[in-house]
């Protein structure tokens, strides 16, 4: 099943302590339906010595926020997602404005091209 986000897409979080707040997804996990953007929801984490990093110590990462807490940024407005076939075939992801007029395309997400 296509996502409306695909890693490199900016995007606001709509709901949660982070709500509001945007970045650049760096991740998306399909299987556990959580996606990562950097900067936002840093959790720490105490890494053991091993031998790629000998002295271990405290390292802030990003966590993963539930997919359906996020939506893209198009001209600085969160937008749902809709997908259009085109005339040639290809499913493009577009971003689904009010009165269902055209909106701006996300990107393909599949093409019969090949």
């Amino acid at each position: 099943m296509a996502r409306h986000v695909r890693k490199g897409d900016t995007v606001m979080v709509r709901s949660g302590d982070l709500k509001g707040q945007s970045g650049v997804l760096m991740r998306v996990d399909t299987k556990k339906q959580r996606v990562f953007i950097k900067g936002l929801n840093l959790v720490t984490r105490h890494m053991r010595p091993t031998k790629v990093n000998p002295n271990g110590g405290i390292v802030q990462r990003e966590a993963g926020i539930h997919i359906s807490k996020v939506s893209p940024l198009v001209d600085g407005k969160a937008v749902r997602v809709r997908f259009v076939k085109r005339k040639d075939g290809a499913k493009v992801r577009v971003a689904a404005l009010k009165g269902r007029k055209p909106g701006k395309e996300l990107g393909v997400v599949s093409s019969t091209q090949g």
